[in-house]
């Protein structure tokens, strides 16, 4: 199969794409792939079978895609498609929880000395390590890749681009417990959509509203959590994105469990969990064993909330997610408080002011601790994150934890 003709079949399996025809177009591309004699045309039909998976949730067989890219990518000898390569690369193992294999891949990436095509991809690179660096709890470093992200956006008006980092914005603060943040950005992300999207997929504004519905519950609106998380299912199940569908039926767990209603709840943790495991995300599994811990510590079963929690700390720390270790040592200590047992009250209060300073989650002005309840943050442009309130009350000449002079607030 020569040129032209690789060309005209891929079009063909995207068209077909499009229309959720995704079987028929896993097999043209499959057809192409075995028969095309254009490196440059294995190497795109390649990336289409990348993202395909990518939305399937089928991350393994993403990961397989992205390594024959990438022997592709050499084959060529073109920087362009290696730095390409590289960060589907990365993606493939972001979405596997494989967070330092990401941030390593993403610095392969920015280090390519490409042309202006590959230096385009740069926003994404930067906007995929963030989110490796959130799933290791590295939040300073997560938002300083976010926020290099975004002035790629501005800078190359990609709108796109600007939706996905206003959505992990917003999973940024839900982390940080500034839920005001956590609700604008995917606000910001759904205007996007409305005012840009017309011609996006759908799954922009899939994505845009799960992160919204988070947020409002996190504030307890729950009426528009349920809402919002409805609109992102219904989009999340006609387009078979099974990673979303996942994410959409723990958060109306959540939602249940914030209604005190273990008993749909838990059915729902239970469908999810099913999909997590399937797809490879820990990172979801462990916030599903958080959550059923929370759930049985609801109804006095203390015993089996340790079991769901120890099974969450376990996953966390393969994973290497400092934050979910420290919610586990957090709960578990309020569960031997109510048991009055001393000696293992005492163990996760060490183990929670251990994480507490590993993650350096206090603000460098009041000394208080970052995350513990909602409150308002706010970044200097350094990236340091401190207490709004402190920030506005004493002011400041330069941060107090680099002394980076500057006056001015950041964006994030």
């Amino acid at each position: 199969m020569g040129q032209d003709q690789t060309k005209q079949q891929i079009e063909k399996g995207l068209k077909l794409y499009q229309s959720n025809d995704t079987e028929k177009a896993l097999y043209v591309w499959m057809k192409v792939l075995r028969k095309t004699s254009d490196p440059g045309g294995k190497f795109r039909v390649l990336g289409c079978l990348i993202t395909a998976h990518s939305e399937m949730g089928k991350y393994k067989e993403m990961l397989q895609y992205s390594l024959a890219q990438i022997n592709t990518a050499r084959e060529m000898e073109d920087p362009d498609y290696l730095t390409e390569g590289y960060l589907n690369l990365a993606r493939s193992n972001e979405k596997l929880c494989e967070f330092q294999k990401t941030v390593s891949y993403c610095e392969t990436c920015l280090n390519m000395q490409g042309t202006t095509v590959s230096l385009q991809l740069n926003g994404q690179v930067c906007l995929s390590m963030g989110n490796a660096y959130l799933g290791l709890s590295v939040f300073q470093k997560a938002l300083v890749s976010y926020e290099k992200a975004l002035r790629y956006a501005h800078n190359n008006d990609d709108k796109m681009l600007e939706c996905r980092v206003c959505c992990s914005l917003g999973n940024f603060y839900i982390q940080l417990k500034d839920y005001e943040k956590a609700l604008f950005f995917p606000c910001k992300a759904a205007e996007l959509v409305n005012d840009y999207g017309k011609g996006w997929s759908l799954k922009y504004r899939a994505m845009s509203q799960y992160h919204m519905s988070v947020a409002y519950r996190k504030l307890l609106r729950l009426a528009d959590a349920m809402e919002c998380c409805e609109e992102s299912m219904k989009i999340a199940l006609q387009h078979g994105d099974r990673p979303l569908q996942a994410l959409c039926l723990l958060n109306f767990a959540d939602i249940h469990r914030c209604q005190k209603d273990v008993d749909k709840a838990f059915p729902r943790y239970e469908s999810s969990m099913c999909i997590m495991s399937e797809i490879g995300n820990r990172l979801g599994q462990a916030s599903i064993y958080v959550g059923v811990g929370k759930c049985w510590i609801l109804q006095k079963e203390y015993d089996k909330a340790l079991d769901s929690l120890q099974r969450a700390h376990d996953l966390a720390e393969t994973i290497g997610n400092k934050l979910c270790i420290l919610k586990v040592h957090s709960l578990c200590e309020g569960i031997y408080r109510c048991k009055e047992q001393q000696d293992e009250l005492r163990e996760q209060v060490v183990k929670f002011l251990q994480c507490v300073e590993e993650l350096e989650l206090y603000c460098g002005m009041c000394g208080e601790s970052i995350g513990e309840r909602n409150q308002q943050l706010q970044a200097l442009p350094c990236s340091h994150i401190f207490h709004l309130k402190c920030l506005q009350t004493n002011g400041t000449k330069g941060c107090p934890k680099c002394h980076r002079s500057s006056v001015k607030l950041g964006f994030v």
